[in-house]
């Protein structure tokens, strides 16, 4: 379903609908994808990751139809900077995990059931990439449903761990559980919509594991107490330098997951960049 209208809204699924925001970069790919979601022949719509303070981009979401409530996956900016801006265009009341991304409601909570715009919206806690990441479960989208991912799971490529706040061992707790869901419709906030979500959390959990077993080897090249600066030269030795600073966030997180019970002998402790 990619057919796109003249506003630069594209079909996702039976169910969702999305605009891709104007905010390509190193770490957002070609930009955020927010998403309204509304069943045929509903009076309202919700919006998902109102995305980056664009004026442009939030008149075009808003012209989708009346907006009953806008949903956020997680914290950072290019999700949420347009949250209060777009309440206030809309009326609409603002949930996410963190009571700060709130406008007008309470807090999302993970195992809490929505039903907004005619649609069945299950809230799942999957944090990892952050503490406060969510993703969302639409069980009557399609044959399989569909689960919109946010940067838990992306379109392409894989996804960052935000260590301290986001932690291996959340993460691979996070993509069990959406494995379990089955082959749903992956609708993520970075990157093309993907079919098969249990295929796709295999395949993010295999590259975490050969990452792991990357950083161990380097461990045994370098010493055990290896800084993360250091790992990173030997894990992620051609890099490109605009990454550089998520590849360190993820290996502090594979060397806290090892040093915390996964095979090394001391946890990480201080400063991420030693």
């Amino acid at each position: 379903m990619t057919s796109e209208t003249s506003s630069g809204i594209v079909r996702g699924s039976e169910l969702t609908r999305f605009r891709l925001a104007p905010n390509p970069g190193p770490m957002s790919l070609a930009g955020t994808n927010s998403y309204i979601l509304g069943a045929p022949g509903a009076a309202t719509n919700v919006v998902v990751d109102p995305g980056p303070l664009d004026e442009p981009h939030l008149q075009a979401l808003a012209g989708e139809g009346r907006i009953e409530l806008i949903l956020i996956t997680h914290r950072h900016a290019d999700h949420t900077a347009a949250a209060a801006r777009f309440s206030e265009l809309t009326g609409a009341a603002v949930r996410a995990a963190d009571p700060a991304h709130c406008h007008g409601a309470p807090r999302l909570r993970g195992g809490e059931t929505l039903h907004a715009a005619g649609v069945e919206i299950r809230v799942l806690a999957t944090p990892g990439h952050t503490s406060d990441s969510l993703c969302f479960h639409l069980p009557q989208d399609g044959p399989h449903g569909s689960v919109l991912t946010g940067d838990t799971i992306l379109g392409s490529g894989t996804t960052v761990l935000d260590y301290p706040d986001g932690t291996l061992r959340d993460y691979l707790e996070s993509l069990d559980k959406l494995e379990r869901l089955g082959p749903a419709t992956v609708l993520p906030a970075h990157g093309p919509v993907l079919p098969a979500l249990d295929g796709v959390a295999r395949a993010y959990r295999d590259h975490r594991q050969r990452r792991l077993a990357q950083v161990r080897a380097a461990l045994e090249a370098l010493g055990a107490d290896a800084g993360v600066s250091a790992v990173t030269d030997a894990v992620y030795a051609d890099v490109d330098p605009s990454v550089r600073r998520a590849a360190e966030l993820s290996v502090a997180a594979q060397l806290d997951y090892l040093r915390s019970g996964g095979g090394a002998a001391e946890p990480v402790t201080g400063p991420a960049w030693p």
